[in-house]
């Protein structure tokens, strides 16, 4: 690769990264602290999830689940 082609490249995937930095203005923090915006809001969905995964894993504990990695609990 020459060393202009380097260097467009390297311009355009520093610009790509920092295009997704941005300042959330007071009035638009309501939108993102909304029920609807976390991903734990269906507790019954968390919980079934994180039973597969720590039956899949065979570990347990992190995150308040009690028992062995058997899938029983």
């Amino acid at each position: 690769m020459k060393p202009r082609q380097l260097t467009a490249l390297l311009l355009l995937g520093t610009l790509a990264l920092l295009s997704g930095c941005t300042t959330v203005q007071p009035w638009e923090r309501a939108a993102l602290a909304d029920a609807k915006m976390r991903p734990d809001r269906d507790p019954l969905l968390t919980a079934m999830m994180e039973h597969i995964y720590f039956s899949r894993e065979a570990s347990s504990g992190g995150r308040g689940v009690g028992g062995s990695g058997c899938g029983c609990n």
